[in-house]
């Protein structure tokens, strides 16, 4: 059985959203960053809410100059995203959660695999 795991990103402020541009990806934290790739080797999967996935995918695909490595990495990992508005993801490696959603989240949990990495999940 997966463990799903939440991460979230945050400032010290409390700031959750996508706001602005206070979250730099090629200025974070040498020791972030290494924890950051320690947890994504146990990943296999991300679990997304609309807003978020949509955030990302605005973003990540773009990037062409990214020496961090995130870019590769969400382009390759699968990702599923709970949606009852989205039918066609639009982004490779993506698979929408439509109808009873925590049914399908709890199969996946069910499945051999590594870990499931979920951020907020805003449908």
């Amino acid at each position: 059985m997966r463990t799903l795991a939440i991460t979230q990103n945050i400032t010290l402020d409390g700031s959750i959203e996508m706001l602005g541009d206070w979250f730099d990806p090629a200025d974070q934290d040498p020791q972030l960053l290494e924890a950051t790739r320690r947890q994504s080797e146990r990943t296999d999967a991300m679990l997304l809410g609309r807003q978020t996935f949509e955030d990302f995918r605005g973003y990540w695909p773009r990037q062409t100059d990214d020496q961090t490595g995130i870019t590769d990495e969400l382009n390759q990992i699968h990702k599923y995203v709970v949606s009852s508005t989205m039918a066609d993801p639009q982004w490779q490696n993506s698979t929408v959660l439509t109808g009873d959603w925590i049914a399908r989240v709890r199969a996946l949990k069910g499945q051999e695999g590594a870990t499931s990495w979920s951020r907020a999940a805003s449908c």
